[in-house]
């Protein structure tokens, strides 16, 4: 059961996702077009129904209000749960605490909250000074979008609840203390909040917010709904970036040409592999990694080219995936070969990596960087200009950074990152001019000139060694197809979403390793 208006939203379509100043924009044209109180009743209605349909056998309803509009939703809530309560006979107790800043003081309120403020208490809400203590379902409606505040006393300890509890708990619009445009969580209520112990569902309203989807807003939001409350957002009103949802075949297999061959579905090279890191260890796995995720990502053909240091064992196949075909570095390196597949570079070769940059950024047509290639571009200057000149050539290219490696690109830290990883990856994509997948809780796409996309599938299972290396070649094999032209940043993002959605359906009670997830990738459509 879902309340009328409201539905879920679901990682296999795409969504646009509206920040903050947007939103007001909706907001505000919605409020000169309907009668007065008409916005905040549509939303504390919503509330209302989507509780009941998700806790139905709830008997205590803690109800914890903010000083704001927020707080208004929550109180029209109330008011109709508790009604709703009398009206069928059931012994539900809907406790609402309501902290305004100056209790003493309700004229303070906004007009709309105000009003809602009489509303509850004509319907004979109970108020409390602090929450109940136990309950079956908590709402949220401490802070919405607006201002973000330092939380302390009362108002503190109360998040403080609503992010301990077991039970579970439905945020109105956003988490309180969550960045709706970027995910990133602020001042005291930082303070427990990781995983939830409970089921966490958040119901925006007008709009899907970016900061639900991406840094820390998954694991403070949980389950998003969506109510537009009978407003349709404007054409004028600009989109800030999209959710990358995206269909899986049916039966998991994309339909291929019978007339298709190998050479329809490009090569990928792999370089990386067995140099020296920085630890002083080699990172063979990486590459072949990487090469194995290409294999049954379907692209036509593999090789590997291992930058081996002087003196090591030098790889020449793969007994689990006799398909690739392995090759000296330097006949991979030739102009020729450069431009006949998408070169997969960095997965592994540690220092080695560096000496093979400068031809690879100034010959291969489709790239994919990651690791250790970002970190050797990260550390020399000298590569930034060959780097930044392939785009006016029209080749494509396309960095993979974990928050740490990012920082290291932009000469940042990663705290700065994860303030604000949409703005960061966007930054990347302009300042190197490439495709910026900036991986994480909510991995980013930015592109220079297109609005971002925030992936929506993957979990904490992927956080295990390899599981990047895995998704470069799932990218190498998505961009190694001839032809794909202008769909090439939708292939890309299609990839992401892929390596994500195998996580997120990984068979319970079984452990996700690298090598486990690049034999589970399916063949791109």
């Amino acid at each position: 059961m879902t309340a009328s208006g409201v539905r879920p939203v679901d990682a296999a379509r795409p969504e646009a996702l509206y920040d903050v100043q947007g939103t007001r924009r909706i907001e505000q044209r919605a409020q000169e077009s309907l009668p007065p109180h008409a916005l905040m009743s549509r939303s504390g209605f919503s509330v209302a129904r989507l509780a009941r349909a998700l806790a139905p056998h709830a008997r205590v309803i803690w109800v914890a209000c903010g000083p704001g509009n927020n707080g208004g939703d929550g109180l029209v809530a109330a008011a109709h749960l508790h009604r709703w309560s009398q009206q069928l006979g059931t012994s539900v107790q809907v406790v609402v605490t309501h902290w305004t800043g100056n209790p003493a003081d309700d004229r303070r309120l906004p007009a709309d909250a105000h009003l809602a403020l009489e509303g509850a208490r004509e319907a004979g809400v109970a108020f409390a000074s602090q929450p109940p203590a136990s309950f079956d379902l908590a709402i949220d409606a401490l802070f919405g979008i607006g201002a973000l505040r330092t939380l302390e006393g009362e108002i503190a300890e109360w998040l403080g609840a609503l992010r301990d509890t077991s039970s579970p708990v439905l945020c109105v619009d956003v988490p309180s203390g969550l960045d709706a445009d970027t995910g990133a969580l602020h001042g005291s209520a930082v303070t427990g909040v990781g995983s939830a112990r409970g089921l966490r569902h958040t119901l925006s309203l007008l709009t899907l917010k970016p900061g639900l989807f991406t840094a820390q807003g998954r694991d403070s939001a949980g389950r998003v709904w969506l109510d537009e409350l009978g407003v349709a957002p404007s054409a004028e009103v600009p989109v800030r970036a999209w959710l990358a949802g995206h269909p899986m075949p049916a039966g998991g297999t994309a339909a291929r040409s019978h007339a298709s061959h190998k050479g329809s579905f490009g090569d990928v090279l792999v370089l990386g592999g067995q140099g020296i890191g920085v630890d002083g260890a080699g990172m063979t796995g990486a590459a072949v990694l990487a090469a194995r995720a290409a294999l049954h990502a379907g692209a036509g053909r593999i090789f590997v080219g291992l930058l081996h240091a002087p003196g090591e064992v030098e790889l020449t196949w793969d007994p689990v995936s006799p398909e690739l075909m392995f090759r000296r570095p330097e006949r991979l390196l030739e102009r020729d070969v450069l431009r006949q597949g998408c070169v997969v570079c960095g997965c592994g070769g540690g220092r080695s990596v560096a000496g093979v940059l400068p031809q690879v950024l100034s010959g291969a047509t489709r790239l994919v960087l990651d690791a250790d290639a970002l970190n050797a571009i990260a550390a020399d200057a000298g590569l930034w200009p060959l780097l930044r000149q392939r785009q006016a050539r029209g080749w494509t290219t396309v960095i993979t950074p974990h928050p740490l490696e990012a920082a290291r690109l932009l000469g940042s830290d990663t705290h700065s990152v994860m303030a604000d990883r949409i703005g960061a990856a966007q930054k990347l994509a302009d300042e190197f001019r490439v495709w910026c997948v900036l991986k994480g809780s909510g991995t980013v796409l930015a592109a220079p000139g297109e609005l971002p996309w925030i992936n929506p599938t993957g979990n904490a299972a992927l956080a295990t060694a390899g599981t990047g290396d895995v998704l470069a070649g799932i990218l190498g094999a998505a961009l190694a197809r001839p032809g794909e032209g202008s769909g090439a940043l939708r292939s890309v993002a299609a990839a992401i979403f892929q390596h994500g959605w195998l996580a997120d359906h990984w068979p319970p009670g079984s452990t996700l390793t690298a090598g486990g997830l690049a034999a589970s990738v399916q063949p791109l459509a």
